[in-house]
């Protein structure tokens, strides 16, 4: 047994490096970067990352081939789904306002591993997205100029036939990213103004379409002559809704700028609503005009709205209409190359990524080299690769991210919340709220919490151990007291929070398993009715029962910043549906996707791993203390803790249990 104990041993600690979480600061607002943006500017980048080509694009694409006029009922269900996973990172953003958004989420809740993967996805969603958007903005100008462009490029600079590669060379779109780049370096300020600028413009030309589009309207197009309002019917309408749901991606952009909001505790879920809010209506009045404008049936997929104007003899909006749409891939841009190097910089400042990138240049206060190195990469992307090429590629990283961090909302609610000596929890982000009165040097956890009680000394606090339990609040991630006595002695012994991550766990599962039944049990897998039909019902039992679970524990109830209604219903919905999606995606998708991991993991096996900051503080020399602890058992044990030099107890303990075994015998029936 000991021999397998000592050859288990390395396992252990690899899985503990691997799963190990962030330490937080007690002062969450200090940062190297500038806390500048209000919540005005928040909400701007958040609409600037939703409303951009998608809105000239992806709307007229949505209602022709798939949906018809009810394209806005998609757009309706898209923006439902979307707020579901927004919660999730308000919550986050403004409990824990610093960059890094799914990636610092996923690694302060999940673990170490997790989070350097997500991160890792993250990064080159951003790349391929930013690079995606250069080509369209390219594109849509080249366009105006009859292809001057192209034909120029094509006929004086080069061309080649390779696969997966464009034509020709787009330096135009290359030099786009190249510029904004520097421009987004000069500071967060600058991003904000520019991003002001592109904005307004963009919510301006909407304006005038909305006003202009609604003269025009004929109700007669969507008549059961033209093919009705939903004629493809409500598959037709649930397909449109996911593919809806990818103009909804960029509300991220807001959770990984709190760490340069001032009052994010705030900012962050009001921009997120607002924006959100702001996008949802937008897509769907615009949808709503034009399929009114013109039959459905005969947009133009590649450049819809001004096509319609062009058709309903109104050229000259056409120009109107190209201007915005410029305008709002520009916001996109900046938003891309706004959040990306933030990103890389959190990994960086973490340890998992190579140091150059954590500096922070001291002058404009941004990482220069990330935005530098990545602006490069972006755009040297965006010079040779072809659109249809980047594109297919999206959306699986983003949705990746979207699980993990509906699944951290669950498992930080219902997770103790950790206490320093000092009395202040390590994970409270609350720059305003008075630090809470230091306890007694004998006294280290406050009695009511429902956790651990220590004592310095064993004679003078021994009658405690008698206190009625009863008495005090049950604590977080324990059992609720109705269901005590159902399943207190099958799920009493784990510790608080234990059983809700393993319910999190299943409830994953269960979300992947019932969405591989429906997306691939008729088609792919060709299953009978029967079995089909009882693979429904065990993989939907799972989910529900998984989510009961969780329901029947205590969560914490922190009043000071935003919290995600309905835990965890709505988070599990999300993650649901996130998956449902994912399941969609094509093949090729998930075969870049599992190359890219394998990259990844070669990364952090290689440099992360070896280089964390929290692997550092582990190593750090510690003290021992003793400490008398009162179970919430009754029980009263010894146990030996490390000190940190600034005071902190470390959490490991180790029980001396000669102490437990006399506490045992002198108030018996206690254990």
């Amino acid at each position: 047994m000991a021999t397998c104990t000592r050859g288990c041993a390395p396992a252990v600690r690899l899985c503990q490096k691997l799963n190990r979480l962030k330490t937080l600061d007690d002062d969450m607002m200090a940062t190297s970067l500038k806390r500048c943006l209000s919540t005005l500017d928040l909400t701007l980048l958040g609409v600037g990352g939703m409303v951009g080509s998608g809105l000239y694009v992806l709307t007229g694409t949505v209602a022709k081939d798939m949906v018809g006029p009810a394209v806005i009922i998609s757009f309706l269900f898209a923006g439902i789904a979307s707020l579901l996973a927004a919660f999730c990172y308000a919550e986050f953003g403004a409990r824990i306002p610093k960059t890094g958004s799914a990636y610092m989420f996923t690694y302060v809740s999940v673990g170490e591993i997790w989070a350097f993967l997500i991160g890792w996805n993250v990064i080159l969603e951003n790349m391929i997205g930013g690079a995606a958007v250069a080509r369209a903005w390219s594109g849509y100008l080249d366009s105006i100029f009859n292809h001057a462009i192209q034909n120029f490029t094509e006929t004086h600079i080069m061309q080649w036939n390779v696969p997966f590669l464009a034509h020709y060379p787009d330096v135009l779109a290359a030099g786009i990213l190249v510029v904004a780049s520097f421009l987004i370096s000069f500071g967060v300020q600058v991003s904000s103004y520019l991003n002001h600028i592109f904005s307004t413009i963009s919510m301006g030309v909407i304006a005038f379409i909305l006003v202009f589009g609604f003269v025009l309207a004929e109700p007669a197009n969507w008549s059961q002559k033209e093919g009705g309002f939903a004629p493809f019917g409500l598959s037709g309408i649930l397909a449109g809704s996911a593919t809806c749901f990818y103009a909804f991606v960029g509300f991220d952009v807001i959770a990984s700028s709190s760490e340069e909001a001032k009052n994010p505790q705030k900012a962050v879920p009001i921009a997120t609503a607002i924006s959100l809010g702001l996008a949802t209506v937008a897509y769907i009045l615009v949808s709503t005009v034009l399929t009114l404008m013109v039959p459905w049936h005969t947009l133009d997929p590649n450049s819809a709205l001004a096509d319609a104007f062009f058709r309903r003899g109104y050229s000259w909006a056409g120009v109107v209409v190209a201007v915005g749409s410029i305008c709002a891939m520009n916001t996109v841009l900046l938003c891309n190359l706004f959040s990306l190097p933030r990103i890389v910089y959190a990994m960086a400042e973490d340890g998992l990524f190579f140091s150059i990138f954590a500096r922070v240049n001291p002058v404009t206060k941004v990482p220069v080299n990330a935005i530098v190195v990545f602006g490069i990469l972006m755009a040297t992307m965006a010079l040779i690769f072809d659109l249809e090429a980047l594109v297919q590629f999206l959306s699986i990283g983003t949705l990746l991210a979207y699980t993990f961090v509906a699944a951290s909302v669950i498992v930080l609610r219902f997770q103790p919340e950790k206490t320093s000596s000092k009395g202040t929890a390590s994970t409270s982000p609350n720059p305003n709220a008075e630090p809470s009165p230091a306890p007694s040097e004998s006294q280290t956890i406050t009695e009511d919490s429902g956790e651990l009680k220590e004592y310095e000394s064993f004679s003078d606090k021994l009658q405690l151990v008698e206190r009625q339990k009863t008495k005090e609040p049950r604590g977080v991630g324990q059992l609720k007291a109705f269901w005590e006595p159902y399943l207190g002695r099958l799920l009493g012994d784990f510790e608080p929070g234990e059983v809700v991550a393993f319910s999190v766990l299943a409830l994953m599962v269960s979300s992947v398993s019932l969405c591989a039944v429906v997306e691939f049990g008729n088609n792919q897998l060709q299953l009978p009715l029967w079995s089909f039909s009882m693979l429904l019902v065990i993989f939907s039992l799972a989910y529900i029962l998984s989510m009961l679970l969780i329901w029947a524990h205590e969560p914490q109830t922190n009043n000071k910043t935003f919290q995600v209604p309905l835990v965890p219903l709505i988070p599990s919905a999300s993650i649901l549906f996130n998956i449902f999606l994912m399941l969609k995606l094509s093949p090729l998708t998930w075969i870049r996707f599992t190359v890219w991991i394998a990259i990844g993991l070669f990364v952090y096996f290689g440099y992360g791993i070896w280089h964390s900051k929290e692997g550092h503080r582990e190593l750090q020399p510690k003290d021992m203390a003793a400490r008398y602890v009162v179970l919430p058992s009754g029980s009263l044990v010894e146990t030996v803790q490390s000190v940190q030099p600034d005071g902190q107890v470390d959490t490991s303990a180790h029980i001396n249990p000669s102490i437990a075994s006399t506490a045992d015998e002198e108030y018996p029936g206690k254990r």
